[in-house]
Order: C-alpha cells, then structure tokens, then sequence
C-alpha cells in the first residue's frame, strides 16, 4: 500500500486538542498506531496492510505531521500528547485498543499506559525513547537546533531536497535510505517543514519533548500489567537494544522480546513482515473484552 492509496482512507476528527487527522482501514477489535517525530502515520502502511483482516487498523498524525494542524496553544509535551490519544479514543468511540508505537510515539505510549491501562487491550513497543534516553544522543543535535530557532531556516532546503534528508535522519532511520522514495521523504517533509510556520511548529514541539516526564513514569511502569510485546531493531543508533530489555525489567505485563537483527529505526516501513507476524501472535494472545 503506497502513499497514494493511503488517501482513499482518511478521516479527520475535532478533539478539544484539535482536529486529529487519521487512516482507518479493516474492520475488527480496534488496533491504534503511533508514530514519531518527522514522520506520520504513513510510516504504518504495510503493516496496516497485512493486518486489516484481523483488526480495524487506525494509525493517526500527531499534530504538525501528516494532515493533523498544530496549533499555538496545544500542550506538546508527553503528556499533552497522551492526553490526545485520549480524546482521540474518546472521539472514536475506542473503548479499548491494541497500541502499537514506534519512535516518539513510544514515548506517548507509555505515559498514555500508564494512565489509561483499562484502555488497552495489548500494547506493542518498538524502537522508542525510553526513561532517560530522550533525545537519544544521536539525534540531540537536531534538538539543540530547534532550541536556538535555527532548525526551522533549515526546513525549505529539505523538502527541495529529499537527498539532505535521505543523507541525514531520514537516512539514520533506514538500512537502504537510498531505496525509500522521494514521494515517502516528501509525505514526511511538507508536512513538518513545507512552511516557515510549520517548521517553528515543529521547532516546539521537539523542545516540548522532556525525559522528565518519562522519568516520572517508571514507579507506574512497575505495575503496568497490560499483556506487552517489544519488538526491536538491533542496529539503531538512536534505540540500543538494551532499551528493549530495561522495558522488559521494568513492565511486568511483557511477554516477550523479540531482536530484528540489524534493523534500524523506521524497521515497520522497510521490513514490515518482521513485525507483522509477532504482533499477530501477540494480539491472539488476548481475545477482545
């Protein structure tokens, strides 16, 4: 399933956090997927596309990515941001979900978790920030760019130029940046950088993103019993695959770890048949309430 075809399912729907834009494909108990920073919710495509037998597949942009608006006053920390896919449940009507996460949004994952483990029915981690690891140190020159305002003057070269971006993180993210397509750096880009007002939006939104808050977490971590699967690429320079194992420690609920040998961050875009069969193992583990 390409970009393109991706359209044919979108919605859009008003939260008190904003209008929240989203994929909806399948039918079935509801999975929700999320994704991180600069990328939206396109990155779940072929996963979404293996797996729309067996569940109502919902991935959504958070805000400033994707077609998901942010807007000036929106919380855009960790916990503003679990308070969205709150309203977002809410909005939908999802009493209870799988939550599926990568990047940042594994962040938001598990301070929603921790917050609201009645709504989940399972939760799936991949690559994520992870208690203190935010930002990993490979990305955190990024971040101290958007602290000096200098990250947003940057963002026009991008998306003239998908080869800076395939060159740079994008590339970091990808075993084969050189096989992900203009079209997919594009869908990425324009969103978060197509205008000096979306870059600055952007610009906030990682300064708003503190370990504080994933630090804060860790006692109710400790008791988060909801049935957990991680699943990990062992050759991102961003997650190390110890992080995979501290979650292990420390959530009770996980059942299982699973390595994807030298996959690297965006591994559920470019080998999503490494995800997609223990996450359907892992769902039928835990049959609809």
């Amino acid at each position: 399933m390409d970009v393109r075809e991706l359209e044919a399912h979108r919605r859009r729907v008003s939260t008190r956090f904003g209008e929240v834009s989203y994929l909806d494909v399948g039918t079935g108990p509801a999975a929700l997927f999320v994704h991180g920073v600069g990328t939206n919710a396109g990155l779940w495509r072929h996963v979404i596309a293996a797996s729309a037998g067996q569940r109502r597949c919902i991935a959504f942009d958070l805000p400033g990515h994707g077609h998901s608006p942010v807007h000036a006053d929106r919380d855009l920390s960790l916990r503003g941001l679990a308070g969205l896919v709150e309203e977002f449940c809410e909005a939908l009507e999802l009493a209870e979900v799988d939550l599926v996460a990568n990047d940042t949004g594994g962040a938001v994952a598990q301070v929603f978790a921790v917050g609201h483990p009645a709504r989940l029915r399972t939760l799936t981690l991949t690559n994520c920030d992870t208690h203190d690891n935010l930002p990993p140190e490979a990305f955190r020159p990024t971040v101290e760019l958007a602290e000096q305002g200098r990250l947003a003057s940057l963002a026009a070269q991008l998306v003239a130029n998908p080869g800076l971006a395939r060159a740079g993180t994008y590339g970091a993210g990808y075993e084969h940046p050189d096989q992900v397509d203009d079209a997919t750096l594009r869908d990425y880009l324009t969103p978060v950088f197509g205008t000096i007002e979306a870059a600055r939006g952007f610009e906030r939104l990682l300064t708003s993103l503190k370990a504080d808050d994933l630090v804060a977490i860790e006692p109710e971590l400790k008791e988060l019993r909801v049935p957990t699967l991680i699943v990990w690429g062992t050759g991102d320079e961003n997650f190390e695959t110890r992080w995979a194992y501290w979650l292990r420690d420390t959530i009770p609920g996980v059942q299982e770890v699973v390595e994807v040998e030298g996959a690297k961050l965006f591994f559920p875009d470019e080998r999503p048949g490494e995800l997609t069969p223990h996450l359907h193992r892992h769902w039928a583990r835990t049959l609809p309430r």
